[in-house]
């Protein structure tokens, strides 16, 4: 585990908590532990503390407030198993409004677990899922969709029987207009194909006769249709030409220009710092890193664990 310190036997002081430019604690996880107030004393003098509060502490607490506001997705300590194993260990993470995040890992590390645990494919044993502060831990997986979680996976998931236009139809009969409402009224698939405007030259062609590159524009498009207000995407990348990634990146960066959210799962740091405003580092169902970019990129242990 990236970062443990010698003589440290809790596995918790190394994960990594929601926020900006925090790794793990580090080799003093026990000096900094000591140095966290008790829960206990602080709610005994919470009033008084109040009382005593000083004009720029106030302040600070309404720029608390104020993030608060700002967050889309709060994923809070999830575990999440496939049958016996035990995947996801107390992963904890965010996405704020108009954000790119990318999730960063190693094949096996618990990127798609983590994914599919949002977006409501996998059961979560214990822990909270929150996207813009409802708890859809146990909504089934349409109900997340229709709330404005668009998901694109590794696979496309497109229908190979069906043309393009009907695989893009399939987000107009989930949303029922719900999603277009949340949209402000914009014409959610006019908008997917801004995108990728490509999609429209072969719109009735059956999705078995679609490239590899060609089926996750569809993905996306259809996600897109769908008007959310969060996009994930799984290896959106992956197995691409050098040319194509350029034209994906662009994407994403179109879909982040029309004020939606990203959380992409990535095997390849380079690839996803090139993108993203933050990310973090999954090994082993444990989130070992958060931060930027240039944190990760500087971070020896971070690019120790990825080489692996």
């Amino acid at each position: 585990m990236l970062g443990r310190a010698r003589g440290c036997g809790d596995r918790r002081c190394h994960r990594a908590r929601h926020g900006r430019g925090v790794p793990l604690l580090g080799p003093h996880c026990d000096d900094a532990r000591r140095q966290i107030p008790r829960r206990r004393d602080a709610g005994r003098d919470q009033g008084e503390q109040r009382r005593r509060q000083h004009p720029s502490r106030r302040a600070a607490v309404g720029l608390r407030s104020q993030r608060d506001e700002q967050v889309l997705l709060e994923v809070e300590a999830i575990n999440t198993f496939r049958g016996p194993a035990h995947i996801l260990r107390g992963v904890t993470l965010g996405v704020d409004d108009g954000e790119v995040v990318s999730l960063v890992g190693r094949n096996g590390a618990g990127r798609t677990t983590i994914i599919e645990s949002i977006t409501g494919l996998l059961p979560v044993r214990s822990g909270h899922i929150r996207f813009r502060g409802e708890d859809i831990t146990k909504l089934p997986p349409h109900k997340r969709a229709k709330r404005g979680i668009g998901y694109a996976p590794e696979n496309s998931g497109i229908f190979p029987e069906l043309t393009v236009a009907e695989n893009l139809m399939i987000s107009r009969w989930l949303s029922d207009k719900t999603a277009r409402g949340a949209a402000g009224g914009v014409d959610a698939e006019a908008q997917a194909l801004t995108v990728f405007p490509e999609v429209a030259k072969f719109l009735e062609r059956p999705g078995l006769n679609l490239s590899g590159g060609q089926k996750k524009m569809v993905s996306i498009a259809r996600a897109m249709a769908l008007a959310p207000s969060l996009m994930i995407l799984d290896e959106a990348f992956e197995g691409l030409a050098p040319v194509v990634v350029r034209r994906f990146r662009d994407a994403v960066m179109m879909i982040k220009g029309l004020g939606i959210s990203l959380l992409l799962a990535e095997s390849n740091l380079t690839s996803a710092a090139a993108i993203a405003d933050r990310l973090y580092v999954i090994d082993r169902g444990e989130i070992i890193f958060q931060g930027t970019p240039k944190e990760a990129l500087a971070n020896e242990s971070v690019m120790r664990t990825l080489r692996g």
